[in-house]
Formats: C-alpha cells, structure tokens, sequence
C-alpha cells in the first residue's frame, strides 16, 4: 500500500501522490507546493509540555467528531504512531481553504481530489492535521498553497504613468 510522505518544508516540491495518480497527471499542469509551513517545532513543544505535566492530555486529546469523519473517509494513513497513546497510527486529513472554492471551501479532501482543485482553481491553501482515531489527539501538521496563480494585474499606462514626479 502505497503511503504519501509529508514533504519538507524548505523548498517547494511537487504534491505527493499515489503513484496511480502521478501516471496520469500531464506535464503541462503545475502542482506545485507553494508557501510550505511545517509545524513540527510546535508539535514538538506541545508534546513536551503533555510528557512534561505543564498540558493536560485532555487539551490535546480533543479532535471535533466532524475531523474523526473526516480522517476515517478522506484521511490517508501515515507512518507516525500517536504519540499520545501509542496505539495506531495517525491519519493526515487535508482541509481546504480559498475564497475561489466556493461550497468546496473548508472541507477535508484525498490527494486525488486535491489534484483536480490545483488543476482548475485559483489559489487555495491547504492544512494537513495528524489526528488519531483512538484518543483524538490531532495537531496542525503542515500548510502550503496549491491551484494556478492568478492572473497578473497589468500596469496602467498612459498618461499618468508617464508622469514624473517633482521629485524625479
């Protein structure tokens, strides 16, 4: 079973996709990551500060039933076991957020669907959160920018962008 991986976050990489999907995705359509912003030192503090007594697991432990939907239908599993309770695996679920999404907007999406929204909408970010389907333990994994850019404004010309100022 094929597993996606989080990618790093210094540099922008293509999306990771089954490899079923990535046969079928042209050349011609950029996928690519943009904006990438990797929250693991976060998570790290916040575990150490569960581990350390400072946060009660019950502050962490508390995953809304809508995102434990969402993690059972459009989650894909990851290699991480919760570091919580130590007994499954986490799943990633991927929100999206945009103003060109429309009803689509605020809604958790596989991989497959992800491709299609970055194929034909506007920029719309997306948020991977890791949650655990046991103790609900769920953190903000991941975020990162996918769609087609949007069309560049054009620069006025004219008149008044001839104009020179008095300072010039």
């Amino acid at each position: 079973m094929w597993v996606p991986r989080l990618l790093p976050s210094n540099t922008p990489k293509a999306l990771a996709l089954p490899p079923d999907v990535a046969d079928a995705v042209t050349l011609g359509v950029v996928r690519i990551q943009r904006q990438v912003v990797d929250y693991a030192l976060r998570r790290r503090s916040l575990l150490a500060d569960v581990y350390a007594g400072r946060v009660d697991v019950a502050e962490v432990c508390d995953a809304n039933p809508y995102l434990l939907r969402a993690a059972k239908f459009h989650g894909r599993g990851s290699e991480v076991t919760c570091p919580i309770c130590r007994k499954e695996q986490l799943t990633l679920v991927s929100w999206v957020y945009g103003d060109g999404l429309g009803p689509v907007a605020g809604s958790a999406r596989t991989p497959e669907e992800l491709v299609r929204l970055a194929e034909t909408r506007e920029e719309f970010s997306v948020h991977v959160v890791e949650v655990c389907r046991t103790c609900s333990w769920n953190h903000l994994v991941q975020s990162y920018v996918l769609g087609t850019a949007p069309a560049p404004t054009r620069r006025r010309s004219g008149a008044r962008a001839n104009r020179r100022t008095a300072a010039e």
